[in-house]
């Protein structure tokens, strides 16, 4: 994949997206998709992401975020290119987060 190819996505996910294994659901489909990046909850109930891949790959991503996995309710997925802000070796999950205020 080259530079031009790569797109990476900021992703905060509200709903019902908290206790329902949405970060598990989201791990695996991203790791499935073969994208770079994390993702974690946030203190506020909403799931933040971050993925970077071929643009195909992470259109699909965000439109399999919209539905989640069974139990889970998703109202919104709000979206936003950005530079990559680090090198990504994988998809991981991290720990759970205050919201910032600078994204």
């Amino acid at each position: 994949m080259s530079a031009s190819d790569s797109v990476t996505l900021h992703l905060l996910i509200s709903g019902r997206v908290q206790g329902v294994g949405y970060r598990a659901w989201v791990l695996r489909t991203a790791r499935k998709a073969g994208l770079m990046g994390w993702v974690r909850n946030l203190t506020d109930g909403r799931v933040e992401a971050v993925a970077c891949g071929p643009k195909s790959a992470i259109d699909h991503f965000v439109g399999a975020c919209h539905a989640g996995p069974l139990l889970a309710r998703v109202t919104a997925v709000d979206t936003k290119v950005v530079a990559a802000p680090e090198s990504f070796m994988n998809f991981e999950q991290r720990e759970t987060v205050a919201p910032r205020s600078d994204v």
